[in-house]
């Protein structure tokens, strides 16, 4: 089974609500909700995955972030393996560059449901922050 490698931004605005993107694209998980960020490039780091991604993606320029967990899940046909990190503080306001909607939730209402499923074990975590 292949292995993709991501990296994930959490950003929290000044209400305490965290940042979720539409899926949009095609494929299995279209429609879905997730935390912004992408795969990480051959030879890249996954911090400068996660600079890059969240430029492409929301048009956001981190100024500081921390590492936040790392994780794995297995699909049935790929295993990825995510890092997520804190994003505590960005340049410019969060836009969907790619067509994709955005919303700020509150922690206690993130659906898991509407998330990813490997997005599962971050919302338990977010928790108990």
């Amino acid at each position: 089974m292949r292995t993709i490698r991501v990296a994930a931004g959490i950003l929290f605005d000044a209400d305490k609500r965290v940042l979720i993107c539409e899926r949009i694209g095609g494929g299995p998980f279209q429609g879905m909700w997730e935390f912004p960020g992408g795969k990480i490039a051959a030879g890249e780091s996954a911090r400068a995955a996660l600079r890059r991604e969240l430029g492409e993606e929301i048009g956001v320029e981190i100024q500081r972030y921390r590492e936040f967990m790392t994780l794995r899940h297995d699909y049935p046909d790929r295993s990825v393996a995510i890092d997520f990190f804190l994003v505590e503080a960005w340049r410019r306001e969060a836009s969907g560059r790619e067509g994709q909607r955005l919303r700020w939730v509150r922690i206690d209402d993130l659906d898991a449901a509407a998330l990813l499923p490997a997005d599962g074990p971050v919302i338990a975590a977010l928790k108990r922050l």
